[in-house]
């Protein structure tokens, strides 16, 4: 059972933690001793944040741990979010004590090594150096001088220890049916004409983090963080719930049905590019960010550029005759869509402009009916609109398909799922048996 008892004032707390941060922030790096765990600064005293199972989390390692989180997002402290960096950064110690107390009772108890080696922590290390084009001295120096070395190699050492452990014990048991496979290739097939969206996501547990309300603040927060430059990726690899938390937030192609219905009205209003709102849902708030959108199967995409004069609609045939003649001597000019615009510019009374790209199902009729007879490159006939007369080109033209998966590519999908979620019931129990006191 689970039992949560609060000593001392969440208040006081994060007064203690803004200051220790203020001074771990002055310390030279020169402090820090081989081991990579950094001293304690003199003068300041060290307790309990929290007790895991009889195992202490010092202020100082969730001091440390709040610093990461602050070096690897790119989220700027402030007075308002520094409460949600101490709270997830307290989560992610805890629940990495309470997979290093499993790992070892595991090890102990079949007499095989688990966690990992300082060694395979170095190759992470290595690994993300590259990813920074940098050297591993090159990047392990800039870590030690930001205070974070000692954070981070613990925090790939939980990660990648445990990743081994849910795997080697629960992977082999594993079996996707041909059913499941079948009955997902089905759903790709029958949802192949709705639009995909492909995204990356945020979750806030609110279980996890606190309660609703919590989890809607601390997701405010994260969005104006990425609005002000927080990259995406590395906000979600600190602070989502989601199993997709692991490759920086990356959910892939989805289709409407995928995500709870919150999320899909969200999408239905994006555009690409676009970071959501936070979007409560019945277990926690998600944030996405819409990375691209795609029609459904059969569907033709086209880029439009148009020259218009303006007319009312009660225009004498005098008047649209003229305007006629001026956009097919106009048209006659015009060589493709790059001089489309500096010819018009040339005459006066013509509006011309660069329309975007759309589906040629969305289009008003009468421009419908041009984007689908023109091939690339042509420019149609005077088209008459309530707004005046239009000739339209059309820059670009292409088909859409829904980019099915495979079967194989299905079955490795619902793999990793399945297992996502045994490890979130693992953690799930385990914390449900620990005890737990926060102070």
């Amino acid at each position: 059972m689970l039992s949560v008892r609060s000593v001392r004032g969440r208040a006081a707390c994060g007064v203690a933690l803004a200051a220790l941060l203020a001074a771990t922030a002055a310390a030279p790096a020169a402090a820090q001793d081989a081991a990579e765990a950094p001293a304690q600064p003199q003068g300041l005293t060290e307790y309990a944040a929290a007790v895991v199972n009889d195992e202490i989390i010092s202020t100082y390692d969730l001091a440390q741990r709040m610093r990461l989180l602050i070096a690897t997002t790119g989220v700027q402290p402030s007075e308002q979010n520094l409460p949600q960096i101490q709270q997830q950064a307290l989560v992610s110690l805890v629940d990495e004590r309470l997979q290093f107390q499993e790992l070892r009772r595991v090890e102990q108890e079949q007499d095989f090594s688990i966690i990992a080696t300082d060694e395979e922590v170095d190759e992470e290390l290595a690994e993300m150096a590259a990813g920074n084009n940098m050297t591993p001295e090159q990047f392990t120096s800039m870590l030690r001088s930001q205070g974070v070395l000692g954070s981070l190699r613990e925090q790939l050492r939980a990660q990648s220890s445990w990743q081994r452990w849910i795997q080697g014990r629960y992977g082999s048991r594993l079996r996707i049916g041909d059913d499941q496979i079948n009955a997902v290739l089905e759903q790709q097939q029958a949802q192949a004409s709705k639009p995909q969206y492909q995204i990356s996501e945020v979750f806030l547990d609110a279980n996890r983090v606190g309660g609703m309300e919590v989890a809607l603040q601390g997701a405010a927060q994260l969005v104006t963080q990425m609005q002000q430059g927080a990259p995406f990726q590395a906000v979600a690899r600190q602070f989502s719930a989601s199993a997709t938390a692991a490759s920086g937030g990356d959910a892939g192609w989805i289709t409407p049905g995928e995500m709870p219905a919150e999320v899909d009205q969200a999408l239905e209003q994006m555009r690409p590019g676009q970071l959501s709102r936070p979007i409560p849902v019945s277990d926690g708030v998600y944030i996405i960010y819409l990375r691209d959108k795609r029609a459904g199967e059969g569907s033709t995409i086209v880029n439009l550029k148009q020259v218009a004069v303006g007319l009312p609609a009660d225009a004498p045939p005098s008047a649209v005759e003229a305007a006629q003649a001026r956009l097919l001597a106009v048209r006659a000019k015009i060589t493709g869509c790059g001089d489309l615009e500096q010819v018009a510019g040339q005459e006066t009374g013509l509006v011309a402009g660069d329309l975007g790209e759309a589906e040629i199902a969305d289009l008003a009729p009468a421009f419908r009916q041009a984007a689908e007879q023109l091939e690339e490159g042509q420019i149609s006939d005077p088209i008459r609109t309530e707004a005046g007369l239009h000739i339209v080109a059309v820059c670009g033209k292409r088909a859409t398909g829904a980019g099915m998966l495979s079967a194989e590519q299905v079955e490795r999908r619902l793999f990793f799922q399945q297992l996502g979620l045994i490890a979130r019931r693992y953690m799930r129990d385990l914390r449900n048996a620990a005890t737990i006191e926060t102070r």
